[in-house]
């Protein structure tokens, strides 16, 4: 193999993508030189530039949307799919060919992320891609970029040949990883390893800081990352402590999963700009997604630009009053930060909990956006948990995400959480909103070469697969799910353990399946332990299932074999204990059939093991 010539850190994000570059190679103890590629990239018809940032949106046009010829690319004469800048902004137009948060659908466990599902409600079948197709469409043009930016005719430079860190967010199961990894694939990235978002602002705040990040914290910190991303809120805390006079750094939580973030602050955005077109005439659906996106850019721009006290939005008429019935109208910064001060980071007090979901016998099956969008009672939540854990509250806070370039909004969260305690709070400042995850991604590659600081993280949860008890059957009552933990939180990437102890019998010849189960709260169980009563502090997240060769009916007995791979994910195998080599994986099952909560039949000998 080639030897690798860059390390390579991509941020896959929800809104924007952005891939950050530095030399595999430099002289001991020399401070990397972490540079942001610019990514050629269509910015109107026939036209392609340089940006720093390539929007992750997919525009799949009809044949009339844009001019015949005018989506061709360096590396791509006949191109008919658009990537970036030109996908969003001729994308807000078309909203039913646009494919955007695909990042989001990648972690919504009640769909098919392998079928072609998005536009999500776009009318054309014929033009749909799957969520880890959409991923891999972003990614491939990344590819392409570097390849005919940086690669040129030399194939030891293509991208394929060099260390590749991608991130993902800290809240990630080990199903969402895989797809990520998946999707890495079909675009041609096979030498990867997964980073965690939050780690990654953090490694970027320490490649910034240079040797004074030591004097910014010490031995007794506790630092919480707080990234606002498009698609969610993602919530990590990290201690400092001293080993050997060294400070050492330490990922000790990771918060769940919340699908609130951008998005929900444009649609909020959104409503309120369409209230006042109401007066005039109402905007339906298809206007209303257009405003949706319209909003989005006017956020994001006055958000960037404290210069400008105002933004354009213009939505297009229907019908063959087209041209005449565009309608336009001005967004204020006083607007969009009202809207996001009040409705996504109110006061509350450090009890406070989120707002429990509404139980509708029936709803739309699109994104399970969070029922409360309050982040700040979400925050709450998250260090309420910890600190049944032992954590204190944090002395240090890190924001990421381009609505966290808003001084009020940083100062908003940092007010809302020293109201909770007597202790002091610090904001440790990033240099960049925008890029500051690839670039952390870039410094974590050379960190693992030995040039640069750690962060020991490991497992971002703690994982379980659900046994049935073996208990004689008891006509109308189900067999009880234990939940036996296979993999303990921060358990470290390229470990391997074996769960030698417990007696477990797998059948084979037939399809086996099973409860695969998660917890962010109990940190603490150590592997091999079975939870009885789970329901309340752990989730489940999907199945996993396998067909093994053999005699329908046959039990063997097996035991258990675990691998954190070296980029990122979770192997989980039966091993045979009369032969040893025979082995099975087991794999994850993310069809929408087969969703968590799924009946499943039930034996003596248990589900599957």
């Amino acid at each position: 193999m080639t030897e690798q010539t860059y390390v390579i850190g991509i941020d896959l994000g929800t809104t924007n993508s952005v891939v950050a570059y530095t030399e595999a190679r430099i002289e001991k103890g020399r401070t990397p030189d972490i540079r942001v590629l610019p990514i050629p990239q269509l910015v109107a018809p026939g036209t392609v530039e340089n940006r720093n940032v390539l929007p992750s949106f997919v525009l799949i046009p009809g044949k009339h949307d844009v001019p015949e010829g005018s989506l061709s690319l360096p590396w791509a004469p006949d191109n008919d799919i658009v990537v970036g800048e030109f996908a969003r902004e001729r994308g807000a137009e078309l909203p039913q060919r646009l494919i955007s948060s695909s990042k989001s659908w990648l972690c919504h466990p009640l769909v098919d992320r392998n079928k072609p599902i998005l536009p999500w409600e776009g009318p054309d079948a014929s033009i749909k891609r799957s969520p880890v197709e959409a991923a891999a469409l972003i990614l491939g043009h990344i590819r392409d970029a570097w390849n005919h930016t940086m690669a040129g005719d030399d194939p030891d430079l293509r991208i394929e040949h060099q260390e590749v860190l991608l991130t993902v967010p800290a809240s990630f199961d080990a199903v969402a990883r895989e797809l990520t990894v998946n999707a890495a694939g079909m675009a041609g990235l096979e030498n990867i390893t997964l980073l965690e978002e939050p780690q990654a602002a953090f490694y970027a705040w320490i490649e910034s800081a240079g040797e004074d990040w030591r004097r910014q914290v010490g031995k007794g910190d506790l630092a919480l990352v707080c990234d606002i991303g498009g698609g969610t809120s993602d919530f990590s805390l990290i201690t400092v402590s001293e080993e050997d006079g060294e400070l050492v750094l330490d990922r000790i939580a990771v918060g769940e999963h919340l699908l609130v973030g951008g998005d929900n602050m444009d649609l909020a955005l959104a409503y309120t700009v369409s209230q006042r077109m109401s007066k005039e005439k109402k905007l339906d659906s298809w206007q209303m997604r257009g405003l949706w996106h319209a909003c989005r850019k006017a956020k994001e721009t006055l958000l960037s630009d404290p210069s400008l006290a105002e933004y354009p939005v213009t939505i297009l008429g229907r019908g063959a009053g087209l041209i005449g019935g565009t309608r336009k109208k001005m967004v204020s910064r006083k607007e969009v930060e009202e809207v996001i001060l009040y409705g996504f980071f109110p006061k509350c007090d450090r009890a406070k909990t989120p707002a429990a979901p509404q139980r509708a016998g029936l709803k739309e099956a699109g994104l399970s956006y969070e029922a409360d969008p309050a982040i700040t009672h979400h925050i709450a939540h998250f260090l309420n948990r910890q600190e049944k854990q032992g954590s204190e509250l944090p002395t240090a806070i890190l924001f990421n995400g381009g609505v966290m370039k808003a001084e009020s909004v940083r100062n908003q969260v940092i007010n809302v959480i020293r109201s909770w305690g007597e202790g002091e709070l610090r904001e440790i400042v990033s240099d960049d909103f925008d890029l500051t995850v690839a670039r952390g991604a870039a410094y974590y590659g050379m960190a693992r070469r030995g040039e640069g600081i750690r962060i020991r993280g490991g497992l971002n949860r703690t994982y379980y697969i659900g046994v049935a008890a073996a208990l004689p059957a008891v006509p109308g009552m189900p067999v009880p799910i234990k939940a036996l933990c296979v993999a303990p939180f921060g358990m470290e990437e390229g470990a391997r353990a074996r769960l030698e102890d417990q007696e477990f019998v797998l059948m084979v010849g037939e399809p086996v399946k099973f409860d695969f189960l998660g917890s962010t709260v109990r940190l603490e169980d150590p592997m091999g332990a079975v939870v009885d009563d789970w329901e309340e502090d752990v989730e489940e997240i999907t199945t996993l299932e396998t067909t093994l060769d053999g005699e329908p009916g046959t039990a063997i007995p097996v035991y258990l074999e675990i691998y954190v791979t070296e980029i990122g994910t979770l192997e989980i195998w039966c091993v045979s204990r009369e032969d040893p080599h025979q082995r099975w994986k087991l794999e994850f099952n993310v069809r929408e059939s087969d969703r968590p909560g799924e009946p499943v039949e039930e034996t003596e000998e248990g589900v599957g093991l």
